[in-house]
C-alpha cells in the first residue's frame, strides 16, 4: 500500500491506497489559521506535526500500515517556515494568502530577473518576500534563519530528517529558475540568501529520504520505506486526477480558486498573472490562473447570512441569468490577473429584491467571473483547455457548476464519487517513488456526469462578466 500526506490550510488528510490505487483508508485532523492583523495568516508548524500524528494512529486502526511501502506529500503553497541551524522554528509560518509583505514583493518584481529567471510575477503571497519582510521587519529573527521550507516540507523533515524539496512547490517561491529546475543563486542573493538556506532538490515522483525508525515504531509503518518528493496541493490534485498532458485541466472550487491546466512545455508569461510552474513530474510544466476566494466567499457569506453553505445552495434550482445584484470576491485582494494586494470586494447592484437566494447567487457568479477572468489570462498564453475536470468543495454544488460550465463555455466533467484531491495525488506520487512507475500509475477517474453550458443563458452570463469588469475597475481605488 502507499499513503499520501496532503496538509491543507484548513486541516491534514492522509489517505492510504493499494497498489492498483483503489483507496482503503483515510483519516483528517483539522487546523486554524492565526489572522493575528489585517492581511496576515499564520500557522504554527508545531500544529501539522500534531495533526499529522493524530491521522496516521487513526489510519493504524484502520489498516495494517507495515504494508505501506512508499509515502507521498502535498501541501499548502509558498508558506515561509523558517528554521535556525538547529532546525527550530523561528516563527509561525506565515502562509499563502498572508499579503503583508506586498510592498517587498512590488520590490522585487521591479527587479526584472525575478520575473525573467523565475516566470512569474513575485506576488505578495510568495515565498521570497515574506523573508525580505523578515529582514525588515524582524530582523533580529531573519539573522538566525538557517533553513526556510515550504509547509509539507517541514512535515518531510520530521518524517526523513532530511531538508528536501521538489519542484513543483519550489516553483511558487520566486527563488527557482522554473525552466532550468533548479534554485537561482542570482534572485536568493537578491534577498540576502544562499543556496545554503535552501532544501535539496528532487523531482516529485522522485525518493526524498527514508522513514525515521522511531516514527516507523510509533505508527507501525516500516523503517526506511521511500518518502517521495511530492507536490504543491495543485500539482497534486492534477496527479490525482491524472492531468499531466497538455490540454488538460481542472477548475479547483475549494478555499481559493484554480483553473488548471497541463502544458507540453516551458511557455511563461508573467505580464498575465497567469502562474507558470514545474508540474510533479520531471521535464513537465503547467500553469494556472489562482482567486484567493472561492468557497473561502461563500462561507463568509454564509456567517453573515446565519447559515451554512450548504443550506444556502440547497434550494437554488436550475441555473438562472445572473440578476441585478453583482459581488466581486477579493476578500483579502487578488492574484490572476490583478495581482492586487489592496483590492477588496463589494456588493453593487443591490435592491429591495435582492433576497438570500439572489445575494447568494451573486457571490457564486462573483466567484465564477473571477474563474473567467484565469481562463482569460490563460488565452492569452496561447494555452488551451480541451478538458476540464471539477475538484474540491465547492464541486459538490451542481448549481455552481453549471454556471462555471456556462461562463466559460467548456463541459465541466466531474469524477464518480470518490477521492481525487492532492491527497490522492501525494499518494500516487508514494507509488511513483516505491516501485519506478510512472504516468501510467496516475489514470484518469471514470466520469460521473458532465455539466455542459446552459446554451440560453450564455449571453446573459456575458453580460453580466462584463458588468464585473466594469465594477473592477471602479473600485480597484474605493477600496
Amino acid at each position: 500500500m502507499y499513503l499520501g500526506l496532503d496538509l491543507g490550510t484548513s486541516g491534514l488528510k492522509g489517505l492510504v491506497i493499494d497498489d492498483s490505487g483503489a483507496v482503503q483508508a483515510e483519516a483528517t485532523a483539522p487546523l486554524n489559521v492565526a489572522r493575528p492583523a489585517p492581511g496576515w495568516s499564520e500557522q504554527n508548524p508545531a500544529d501539522w506535526i500534531a495533526a499529522a500524528g493524530t491521522v496516521l494512529r487513526a489510519l493504524s486502526d484502520k489498516v495494517d500500515m507495515g504494508a505501506v511501502a512508499g509515502i507521498g506529500l502535498s501541501g499548502h503553497m509558498h508558506g515561509a517556515t523558517v528554521l535556525d541551524a538547529s532546525d527550530k522554528v523561528l516563527r509561525p509560518c506565515i502562509l499563502w494568502n498572508d499579503t503583508r509583505a506586498h510592498a517587498q514583493a512590488a520590490a522585487l518584481d521591479a527587479d526584472p530577473q525575478f520575473r525573467a529567471v523565475s516566470g512569474n510575477i513575485v506576488f505578495p503571497g510568495f515565498t521570497a518576500p515574506k523573508l525580505v519582510w523578515m529582514a525588515d521587519e524582524e530582523p533580529d529573527l531573519f539573522a538566525q534563519a538557517a533553513k526556510v521550507l515550504l509547509p509539507k516540507d517541514y512535515l518531510r523533515l520530521w518524517l526523513t530528517g532530511a531538508h528536501v524539496a521538489e519542484m513543483s512547490d519550489a516553483a511558487g517561491t520566486s527563488w527557482l529558475d522554473v525552466g532550468a529546475r533548479d534554485w537561482s543563486d542570482d534572485l536568493l542573493a537578491a534577498t540576502g540568501l544562499t543556496r545554503d538556506h535552501m532544501p535539496a532538490l528532487v523531482e516529485g515522483s522522485a525518493p526524498s529520504g527514508g522513514l525515521r525508525a522511531k516514527l516507523a515504531q510509533d505508527f507501525g509503518l516500516r523503517a526506511g520505506i521511500p518518502v517521495a518528493g511530492g507536490a504543491g496541493d495543485n500539482a497534486a490534485t492534477a496527479i490525482g486526477l491524472g492531468i499531466a498532458r497538455g490540454g488538460q485541466g481542472f477548475v479547483s472550487l475549494g478555499t481559493s480558486g484554480v483553473l488548471f491546466a497541463a502544458t507540453d512545455g516551458y511557455a511563461p508569461a508573467p505580464e498575465t498573472a497567469v502562474h507558470t510552474f514545474c508540474h510533479a513530474l520531471p521535464d513537465t510544466w503547467h500553469q494556472m490562473g489562482v482567486i484567493l476566494a472561492a468557497t473561502d466567499a461563500l462561507n463568509w457569506f454564509a456567517g453573515i447570512a446565519g447559515a451554512s453553505a450548504a443550506e444556502l445552495t440547497a434550494n437554488l434550482g436550475g441555473l438562472q441569468a445572473p440578476g441585478q445584484a453583482l459581488f466581486l470576491p477579493y476578500l483579502g485582494g487578488e492574484r490572476t490577473p490583478l495581482n492586487d494586494a489592496g483590492i477588496r470586494g463589494a456588493f453593487i447592484g443591490l435592491g429591495h429584491a435582492t433576497d438570500r437566494a439572489a445575494a447568494t447567487r451573486a457571490v457564486m457568479e462573483g466567484v465564477v467571473y473571477a474563474l473567467v477572468d484565469c481562463q482569460q489570462a490563460l488565452a492569452a498564453t496561447g494555452t488551451r483547455l480541451d478538458t476540464l475536470l471539477a475538484a474540491g468543495g465547492g464541486a459538490r454544488s451542481e448549481y455552481w457548476l453549471s454556471a462555471l460550465a456556462t461562463a466559460l463555455d467548456l463541459p465541466i466533467q466531474v469524477p464518480q464519487a470518490g477521492d481525487y484531491g492532492a491527497a490522492l495525488g501525494a499518494a500516487r506520487l508514494g507509488l511513483m517513488a516505491a516501485t519506478g512507475a510512472g504516468a501510467d500509475a496516475m489514470p484518469l477517474p471514470p466520469i460521473a456526469r458532465s455539466f455542459d453550458p446552459v446554451t440560453d443563458k450564455t449571453q446573459a452570463f456575458q453580460d453580466g462578466y462584463a458588468r464585473y469588469c466594469k465594477a473592477q475597475s471602479a473600485i480597484k481605488d474605493l477600496t
